[in-house]
């Protein structure tokens, strides 16, 4: 042990073990105590030397198999140290879960082994080209500002091969910056993060005591160890984004709503309302009469903070102008004729939400002081003189065109802009057709509940006819309509001449024939109520009672088909 023979002795650490032609080293773990971190700004003077030494990762002793380090007796202690730290690092390396983590762990382990006195990393973003962001240490002083050469990081981003300067301030040749000088900064390496062809940053050591340069086993081992921790830091960061993922997909799953739809169309609204529910910023609600508005302003209600607290909803086209203004702000006695004291809708929804439904109704006189209160978030009674805090989120839904009442002079623009902080636009049910099915089952399991029918679902005829048709109503009027055909209807399934005639007569592709399988049934039907009829003389309970079904479907059914009830066709009627 340590070129003496011996039989029994207490091992140190660093003592040299020789067994034969092996050489072992013991080196004893120990925990290098953290450093504060350091802010980072990268200086801008240019920096010119010809003292380079590059290396690229290929060209790492420590990353190629075939060219391990062969090194004498007297060196063999460093090597050993390198080894082990660089092992060290890479388990490190692998149970890092952030990138924060990661760069602390690595800085600390670089600061182990390299003889720096100041060590940052800087990372890039999507581009490649600009740091947006950095993390450094001082060795002398933590938290002491670290000022990395820009012309040399630059040069490693872009050439993507390590760099080694030494003797900076020695040599006569240089142009060196203010910063350097100061810092007395002598040795300088920077190299690579990149993985996969990805470039992902730099890590930058500088040193300016004289003892202690940078040699090119530093070179070696640092080059090494961005090798690895790029590809930990490449895994971080996908993990940060598989964990930000599933949050906002966990967010999308919890959301508390009543709507249906897996749209796409639909997905976007669920994503923009998980969103907004958090904060209080006003939201204006925009679509089609019927296309579920008002859900969308109680969902964002349900999922806020103030969700313990009231939603008040006020129709601005219901109340009449004369009213309007006392049911939002409430009135004193003796406001006008009859008035007594009585509190407004805001007022009751204190701490809670107001839901402005039809904004773009509300009368301009009314604007005016409905602006007031969005400002100013205070407001006063009707005939009163007290100021009234308003502490409500506003949510306000419309289906006409603002813009277009603002250019014709109907609504005011400063109010417009007040309440478009954040927009959501309700589509169309025509825009988001494969939702049709799901909310057509939906209605029929809620309708057939209340109607006390076992319905068990939609015959294929009816379920084309509800997905061709264009429902100009959106959500609501096929509401209507399965309720209708719920209510009408007399067997377990929901078929196509329950429903009405006007998605009867228009639905369909527009400018497409029937499909000749329904064209088919239609025709088989009409040849059977019509041979039915005819047998009974036209007698319409005798025809129910042979065809198995009640006189009240069976003229549902004659009239959907277009038949009297005599079996001739409407179409063979006189004029």
């Amino acid at each position: 042990m340590n070129d003496v023979p011996i039989k029994d002795k207490a091992l140190q650490n660093g003592d040299k073990i020789q067994v034969g032609d092996i050489l072992f080293t013991l080196m004893l773990d120990s925990d290098v105590p953290g450093c504060s971190s350091s802010p980072v700004s990268l200086d801008d003077n240019r920096l010119v030397t010809l003292n380079f030494v590059r290396l690229s990762p290929e060209e790492s002793l420590f990353l190629r198999g075939d060219r391990a380090p062969q090194t004498a007796s007297a060196a063999s202690a460093r090597v050993a140290h390198d080894l082990n730290a660089l092992l060290k690092i890479s388990t490190n390396i692998t149970s890092a879960q952030t990138v924060d983590n990661l760069q602390d762990q690595l800085l600390d382990s670089v600061l182990d082994v390299v003889p720096a006195e100041q060590a940052s990393i800087l990372l890039v973003g999507a581009d490649e080209e600009w740091f947006d962001s950095s993390v450094g240490r001082d060795r002398r002083a933590p938290g002491k500002l670290v000022q990395p050469s820009r012309t040399i990081v630059h040069k490693v981003l872009r050439d993507g091969t390590a760099m080694l300067s030494r003797n900076i301030l020695a040599e006569g040749s240089l142009s060196v910056s203010d910063s350097l000088v100061q810092t007395q900064t002598r040795s300088v390496i920077c190299a690579p993060l990149q993985a996969l062809g990805r470039k992902m940053g730099v890590l930058y050591l500088a040193t300016g005591n004289p003892d202690s340069d940078f040699d090119e086993g530093h070179l070696q081992w640092v080059t090494a160890v961005c090798s690895i921790a790029a590809v930990g830091l490449q895994n971080c960061r996908q993990l940060e984004f598989l964990r930000s993922e599933n949050q906002r997909l966990q967010e999308e799953v919890n959301l508390n709503h009543n709507m249906v739809g897996e749209s796409p169309a639909m997905r976007h609204v669920y994503q923009l309302i998980g969103k907004v529910a958090p904060v209080d910023s006003t939201v204006l609600i925009t679509g089609e009469s019927g296309t579920g508005k008002e859900l969308v302003a109680r969902a964002i209600h349900q999922n806020s903070p103030r969700r313990a607290n009231p939603l008040v909803a006020i129709n601005c086209a219901a109340i009449p102008e004369a009213l309007l203004e006392s049911e939002l702000f409430g009135c004193e006695k003796g406001a006008y004729t009859g008035a007594q004291q009585r509190r407004g809708k805001l007022e009751a929804a204190a701490g809670g939400t107001v839901f402005l439904d039809e904004i773009g109704d509300l009368p301009l006189p009314l604007q005016a002081k409905f602006l007031r209160v969005l400002q100013e978030r205070q407001f006063e009674r009707l005939g009163g003189h007290r100021t009234i805090p308003a502490n409500v989120r506003w949510i306000a839904a419309t289906n006409r065109d603002l813009k277009q009442a603002v250019q014709g002079g109907t609504f005011r623009e400063d109010l417009y802009f007040r309440l478009q902080v954040i927009a959501i636009r309700m589509p169309p049910l025509r825009e988001r057709s494969e939702d049709i099915s799901l909310l057509a089952n939906y209605f029929v399991a809620k309708y057939s509940k209340a109607c006390g029918r076992a319905v068990k679902g939609i015959s294929l005829e009816a379920r084309a006819q509800l997905v061709h048709y264009e429902w100009p109503g959106n959500v609501r009027e096929l509401e209507n309509a399965i309720e209708r055909a719920i209510v009408l209807g007399s067997t377990e399934l929901l078929l196509w001449e329950d429903l009405n005639k006007e998605v009867l007569e228009r639905g369909g592709s527009p400018g497409v024939v029937s499909p000749k399988y329904h064209e088919a049934v239609r025709q088989a039907k009409r040849k059977i109520v019509h041979e039915a009829l005819d047998r009974v003389s036209g007698n319409m309970s005798e025809a129910a009672r042979h065809l198995g079904i009640h006189p009240n479907n069976l003229h549902r059914l004659i009239r959907n088909l277009g038949l009297r009830s005599t079996g001739q066709s409407t179409d063979d009627r006189p004029a």
